[in-house]
C-alpha cells in the first residue's frame, strides 16, 4: 500500500494545532520536546496526527494512476447509462444512436467493484454522468453504496444531470451522500430550449435548479452552459445575472467536436471573447482562485453571491493539470474525452480477472495518456464516440449480426427521422458496335465485318436488340423500379418511403489509357479489355461504356445508400440484358460505388473518382 500525501489534511492543521495546545503541555509523557522546545514538540505531534489520519484513510495515489507526465489521477467520472431523456444537438446526432444491449452495460455490483478499486488506489472524487444518470434504475442506491467508500478515502460524490427528472430524487440522493451537483441548461428561453434539446422540459430543469439551491448539504451547485455562436451566446449576461442572488456557479463551456454533432469552429465562441463581453457590463469582475486541477477558470463580481467561469477545452486547454479518468457505461476505461482509445475492464471482470489484473490494465491505459489532446480541428470525430455514447460500446462489429451470430435487422426505433441523400454510380464496358447501336451512330463497313452466315447472324442480333426498344430508357425505368424494391431484394434493409429517385444513363467514349492497356494485357477485362463483335481482340483507341448514376432521397431513420446502389446495379444489368445479343461476351460491369451521401451519424461524404 502507498501512504497518502498529507496535502489533503493540511487544511485542518490550524484546527488540529489548537486542539493539541489545549490537550497537552510541555511535560506530556511520550512526546519528545527536542531539547525542551515546546514548539518543536507541537510540530511533532501535529505530523504524527496527520500521519495517523492518512493511515486510516488508506492508500495514496497508486503508481497505476500516475501517467508518464507525472499527472496523478484522483478523479473518476462514471457513466451509468447511454440513455437520455433529451436530444441536445451538440451531444447526440440528429438521427439518434444505436443503444447497446442491456447486457453490455455494467451492473450495479460491477460499478461498485471498479469504484472501490479506484478509490483504494487513490481516487478521492467520483462524478456520475451518462447519458442522463437519473434515468438509471437504482441511482439512489448506487450513490448510497458509493458513500460507503469514504472509509477508503473518497471525499466527494458528484453528479452531472440535465435536471429533467431530478427534483423528486434529489432529497434521497443527498441523504445517501451526494455532495456536488452540476445541472446542464443552455438557454433561459423555453422555445429555444426545445430547439436545442429537441424535447420539452425547460420548467422542470429550473425547478430542479431551485430545489438544489435550497439544500445546504450540497457543497456546490453549478450550472453548465454550452455556448454556441448565433444560438445562445447573447444570453451569457443573463446567466451571469443569475449569480447575483444565488449561491450558484455558472460555467460557460466551449462548443466541442464529437461524432455526429456537425461541429464548426465558427460556431465555437472562445472564452476570452465571452469574458470581454462580461467585463463590459461588470467592469469590477476579478479572477477567483482556482482549485487544484479545476477545469474552469473562475471569476467573481463584487456583491454577487455566486460566481462564473469558463471551461475552455478548445481555445485554452487544461491538459497539463488533468487528473480525470472516465469509466464508460459498458466498462471501458477512457483516459481522455477526446481520445478514441479504450480498454474494456468489463470483459476482464466477466472473464474472472482479480483486482490486481484489473489494476494493471488500468495502469497501462493511464500510462498511454497523451500530454494533451489534439487541436480543435484535428480531434478524431470519426472513431471517437459521440458525447452521448460515452455510455456505449464502440467495439467494431457487424451491425446486422446479433450476439449469437444470427442475422438481425438494426433497430432504428429510437432514431429521429432526418433528411437522407445518397448518390451511387457504376459503369458497363461495351464494344463499339453496341455503343453505335445505342447512340444511333452509323455502323460503317471497316472491312473487318464477317461475311456469309456470320454476317447474317450479326444482322439478326442487331435487329433483335433494336426490337427491345430504347436501351437507356428501359434501363432507367428498371433502375427506378429496383430502387423502390430494395427492401424486398436485400433481406435486412429497412423499407423506406422514398421522396425522390433520379436515374441517368449516359454513353461515354473515353481515350484508352496506359492503365487500360495494362489491364487488358493482364487479362483483367476491366475497364479497357473489349473485343470485336466477331470475338477477336480489338485494338480500339477508345473505351466505350455506359455510366449509370442514381440519386435517392428520403426523410427517414436510416440512410438510402443501398437504394442508390440497387438502382445502379439493376440499371446496368438491364443494359447487359438489352445488349447481350450483340455484345454478351464483351461487356463488363464494374466501378459500382457510393459517391456522395448526406445525413446520418457520419455526416457528409463525397468520393473523388478518377478514370
Amino acid at each position: 500500500m502507498f501512504q497518502r500525501s498529507a496535502v489533503s489534511s493540511k487544511a485542518s492543521i490550524k484546527q488540529l494545532s489548537r486542539c493539541l495546545r489545549t490537550s497537552s503541555h510541555p511535560g506530556h509523557v511520550g512526546v519528545p520536546e527536542r531539547g525542551g522546545d515546546h514548539a518543536s514538540g507541537l510540530r511533532y505531534r501535529i505530523k504524527e496526527k496527520i500521519s495517523n489520519i492518512d493511515a486510516e484513510r488508506g492508500a495514496a495515489v497508486s503508481p497505476f494512476l500516475v501517467d508518464s507526465f507525472k499527472r496523478q489521477h484522483n478523479y473518476l467520472r462514471i457513466s451509468l447509462t447511454e440513455r437520455c431523456n433529451l436530444r441536445c444537438f451538440y451531444c447526440m446526432p440528429s438521427e439518434g444512436v444505436e443503444l447497446s444491449p442491456p447486457e453490455h452495460i455494467l451492473t450495479d455490483d460491477e460499478v461498485i467493484r471498479l469504484a472501490t478499486l479506484f478509490v483504494q488506489s487513490g481516487v478521492t472524487k467520483i462524478r456520475l454522468t451518462g447519458g442522463e444518470p437519473t434515468v438509471r434504475k437504482g441511482i439512489v442506491d448506487i450513490v448510497g453504496r458509493l458513500n460507503e467508500l469514504r472509509k477508503y478515502g473518497l471525499q466527494s460524490i458528484g453528479m452531472t444531470t440535465n435536471g429533467i427528472a431530478l427534483h423528486r430524487k434529489l432529497p434521497l440522493l443527498i441523504e445517501n451522500g451526494l455532495t456536488h451537483l452540476n445541472i446542464s441548461l443552455d438557454t433561459l428561453d423555453p422555445f429555444k430550449f426545445e430547439i436545442m434539446t429537441r424535447r420539452m422540459g425547460h420548467d422542470a430543469v429550473l425547478r430542479s435548479l431551485e430545489t438544489a439551491l435550497r439544500y445546504k448539504e450540497l457543497r456546490s451547485v453549478k450550472l453548465n452552459v454550452v455556448v454556441v455562436q448565433g444560438m445562445n451566446d447573447h444570453e451569457v449576461l443573463d446567466f451571469v445575472e443569475m449569480t447575483k442572488e444565488r449561491r450558484l456557479s455558472v460555467r460557460f463551456i466551449e462548443f466541442m467536436p464529437f461524432t455526429g454533432n456537425k461541429w464548426d469552429k465558427h460556431r465555437m465562441v472562445p472564452s476570452a471573447d465571452l469574458l470581454t463581453r462580461i467585463r463590459s457590463r461588470y467592469p469590477a469582475v476579478c479572477k477567483a482562485p482556482d482549485e487544484l486541477n479545476d477545469t474552469a477558470r473562475s471569476y467573481i463580481i463584487p456583491g454577487h453571491a455566486g460566481s462564473f467561469g469558463f471551461i475552455s477545452s478548445m481555445s485554452d486547454h487544461f491538459c497539463g493539470s488533468c487528473n480525470r479518468l472516465r469509466l464508460t457505461a459498458d466498462g471501458q476505461i477512457k483516459v481522455c474525452l477526446f481520445d478514441a482509445k479504450e480498454i474494456s475492464l468489463r470483459d476482464q471482470m466477466r472473464a474472472g480477472a482479480d483486482d490486481s489484473t484489473l489494476l494493471a490494465t488500468i495502469g497501462r491505459a493511464v500510462m498511454g495518456k497523451k500530454e494533451k489532446h489534439a487541436g480543435m480541428e484535428d480531434i478524431d470525430v470519426v472513431t471517437n464516440r459521440p458525447m452521448i455514447l460515452i455510455g456505449a460500446s464502440r467495439t467494431p462489429r457487424l451491425t446486422h449480426i446479433d450476439e449469437s451470430g444470427r442475422p438481425s435487422m438494426v433497430n432504428v426505433a429510437h432514431k429521429e427521422p432526418t433528411s437522407r441523400y445518397a448518390t451511387a454510380t457504376g459503369r458497363i464496358i461495351i464494344p463499339k458496335i453496341a455503343y453505335d447501336l445505342i447512340t444511333g451512330a452509323s455502323i460503317e463497313d471497316d472491312g473487318d465485318d464477317p461475311s456469309g452466315a456470320e454476317a447474317a447472324s450479326l444482322r439478326e442480333a442487331k435487329a433483335k436488340t433494336r426490337s427491345k426498344g430504347d436501351v437507356l430508357t428501359v434501363a432507367q425505368l428498371a433502375a427506378i423500379m429496383g430502387c423502390k424494391r430494395t427492401a424486398e431484394l436485400i433481406p435486412l434493409c429497412h423499407p423506406l418511403q422514398l421522396s425522390h429517385i433520379s436515374v441517368t444513363l449516359e454513353p461515354e467514349a473515353m481515350p484508352r489509357t496506359a492503365s487500360d492497356a495494362s489491364s487488358a494485357s493482364a487479362g483483367q477485362g476491366f475497364p479497357g479489355c473489349t473485343r470485336s463483335d466477331t470475338g477477336k481482340p480489338q485494338d480500339e483507341p477508345l473505351v466505350y461504356s455506359i455510366v449509370c448514376r442514381a440519386t435517392v432521397s428520403c426523410e427517414g431513420k436510416t440512410g438510402v445508400e443501398m437504394e442508390a446502389l440497387t438502382a445502379v446495379s439493376v440499371g446496368l444489368l438491364t443494359v447487359w440484358d438489352m445488349l447481350k445479343a450483340v455484345a454478351g461476351k464483351e461487356m463488363v460491369i464494374g466501378e459500382i460505388m457510393v459517391t456522395r451521401k448526406e445525413g446520418g451519424t457520419s455526416g457528409r461524404f463525397v468520393r473523388t473518382t478518377h478514370r
